[in-house]
């Protein structure tokens, strides 16, 4: 394997000369530059990526933090990795995938300087990364809004006006009785940040167009799911309308609804917050405010990069939710 005193030989300079050529801190001539680099081309050379990290202080790896928690979808969540992995080879960048529901996964990270920055996902509102996370040399970005971001910038949907516009859509259907079909249990109780601020927008809409709501935390089993369904029935008659904001239990959902002869909208309008692909491959594609999971992640990645390259200040960015028609609501009966 060729080294850069190989390359040198070549090339006919010092090994200085080649470390400045690779790293660009200093000015060489362009004879120089072309004599250095068709030595490397013509050794095949490759530079150690420890040896380039301390060339440049840049390794061209981020790090993903996307832990595999219970309760998550991990199809939904590889829509985010996705985004995250197709933008960051744009910005000639590698990713390094931390799935480990682990607090010292940053510091372990950032203190060994592998990565030039931190993509974090499966935030919750009080999430006892950030301390680690606001300590690093490396900018972080969130994927998700906690309580208090500090010096953190945030990417997200805005899932409190998602929670708002779904509601309201029914709402202006004229229904008056509608439950909120949520994430499961463990998701909840964690208070993941998505989860809070859905319920939070859904709660204060129902309120303010004066529409009797309920809320269930919905398991992502079928059988866990034939159960909510049965009991929320049961309990409230006459609903006309469900927000569901659980991908895993929409089919499961819809399923049950039909076996019970409830028919999608006739008796029943049915509305979800998931990701558009989701929502249209149902039984009944359901009319939906997409989570635009990819582009989510082009823009966490966008805004890392930003830290890095300008030193830009931390912000937040939410995305504003749009609903798409799909057909799976109509006036309330």
């Amino acid at each position: 394997m060729a080294t850069i005193e190989d390359v040198a030989r070549t090339a006919g300079v010092s090994a200085s000369t080649v470390s400045y050529v690779l790293s660009g801190k200093r000015s060489i001539s362009a004879p120089t530059r072309r004599r250095v680099e068709k030595a490397i081309q013509q050794l095949g050379y490759r530079p150690h990526a420890g040896a380039r990290a301390l060339a440049s202080s840049r390794t061209n790896v981020l790090a993903l933090m996307a832990p595999l928690r219970a309760g998550v979808d991990v199809n939904v969540i590889m829509q985010f990795v996705s985004g995250v992995l197709l933008r960051a080879r744009e910005h000639s960048h590698d990713v390094l995938l931390l799935t480990q529901d682990d607090v010292s996964g940053a510091e372990r990270v950032g203190s060994g300087s592998m990565v030039d920055g931190i993509v974090v996902m499966d935030v919750e509102a009080h999430d006892e990364r950030l301390p680690s996370l606001a300590r690093l040399r490396q900018p972080a970005v969130l994927i998700g809004l906690p309580a208090d971001p500090g010096t953190l910038s945030c990417v997200d949907l805005d899932f409190e006006a998602a929670g708002r516009l779904g509601l309201e859509h029914l709402a202006r259907r004229g229904h008056r009785r509608v439950a909120f079909l949520g994430p499961p249990p463990e998701v909840v109780a964690r208070h993941t940040s998505y989860a809070d601020r859905v319920l939070r927008g859904f709660t204060v809409a129902a309120r303010d167009e004066d529409v009797h709501a309920r809320t269930v935390e919905t398991p992502t089993t079928r059988d866990g799911v034939v159960a909510s369904v049965d009991a929320l029935l049961e309990q409230e008659p006459d609903l006309t309308a469900l927000l569901v904001h659980n991908e895993a239990a929409l089919p499961h959902v819809l399923a049950r609804l039909a076996e019970l002869g409830r028919r999608v909208p006739d008796d029943l309008s049915v509305v979800t917050i998931s990701p558009a692909d989701v929502a249209a491959a149902q039984i009944v594609p359901v009319t939906g405010i997409d989570i635009p999971a990819e582009r989510i992640g082009h823009v966490a990645v966008d805004m890392v990069m930003a830290r890095i390259e300008d030193d830009e200040p931390a912000e937040t960015r939410l995305l504003t939710p749009v609903l798409t028609e799909r057909g799976s609501t109509r006036a309330a009966p």
